[in-house]
């Protein structure tokens, strides 16, 4: 997915969001934003949104000093999340369709997200998003896909989500690895927050390579990178995973829910949707 033109204040938002969390110095958040603001000057149109995000918070650690500036908030919503795990498990075992109903509990995890300039609360939005229907449902797809498929790549997203994440694997029965960022970046998940959300107990965790807000391939590792290239069947979760991959011709089922008008607008849904989506390549 490309860049629009929509997408240049939100990544001076997201700068502002991060200096603030980073720094109390409002003097060190003006340079910032001031060297984000011109370093904008150079960005192609043709690049994904990830893309800048991972110039735009490598310049937040650059100027700040904090390298992981929502370390704390990471950990708070993943505790968050592990208290509501067992609620969670309840539902899905009296649900009639256990892994249609881990499905809509990884994609209500996709609410907790920083790189957006939006509130959230994480019970609230699960209770919505269990009673809300996909605008975009690949269902059947993804039950066909997984039979056929011995191992699943799925691409993590955020810290807190991992948890989600979690009770999702439990239900597909499969081998899995999940991939996480290379360094912190927002607050997507690292090795240790996919071990502190307890992913290591499910599945094997492998770091994409990138510090990247998304899977942005040519910044990734050469080891994952023929991992992904071989896999069959492959889960990206979150916005970010989207941008960076939604032009892929590869068996990926994007989970997420839509955050912003231009995300809308590139699959003609609404924002606040949530998304069910494969690139139908399963049988090519």
């Amino acid at each position: 997915m490309r860049t629009y033109l929509e997408c240049f204040p939100c990544f001076l938002n997201q700068a502002l969001r991060a200096g603030r969390i980073a720094t109390n110095d409002d003097s060190i958040t003006k340079r910032l934003l001031d060297e984000i603001g011109m370093m904008l000057k150079e960005i192609p149109m043709d690049s994904s949104p990830p893309e800048t995000g991972r110039l735009i918070y490598k310049k937040v650690s650059e100027i700040t000093g904090n390298n992981d500036p929502y370390k704390e908030i990471k950990r708070e919503n993943t505790d968050t999340a592990l208290e509501l795990y067992p609620a969670l498990k309840k539902k899905i075992e009296s649900s009639n369709d256990k892994l249609l109903t881990a499905i809509r509990m990884a994609v209500a995890g996709n609410v907790i997200d920083f790189g957006i300039d939006r509130k959230f609360n994480i019970e609230t939005d699960i209770a919505d998003i269990l009673s809300r229907d996909f605008a975009i449902y690949d269902y059947d797809e993804f039950k066909a896909g997984l039979t056929k498929a011995d191992k699943v790549l799925y691409l993590g997203d955020n810290a807190g989500e991992a948890v989600f994440d979690k009770i999702l694997i439990e239900q597909i029965k499969k081998t899995v690895t999940y991939i996480v960022r290379d360094k912190p970046v927002i607050n997507d998940a690292t090795y240790d927050d996919a071990v502190h959300a307890g992913i290591d107990k499910v599945a094997s965790i492998l770091s994409s390579g990138t510090d990247a807000p998304g899977t942005v391939l040519k910044t990734c590792s050469a080891e994952f990178i023929e991992l992904y290239n071989n896999a069959n069947f492959i889960i990206s979760k979150g916005q970010g995973n989207f941008e960076a991959l939604s032009d892929e011709k590869r068996p990926i089922f994007f989970l997420l829910k839509v955050k912003c008008p231009v995300v809308a607008n590139h699959l003609n849904v609404h924002e606040g949707d949530i998304i069910f989506k494969t690139a139908n390549l399963l049988n090519r």
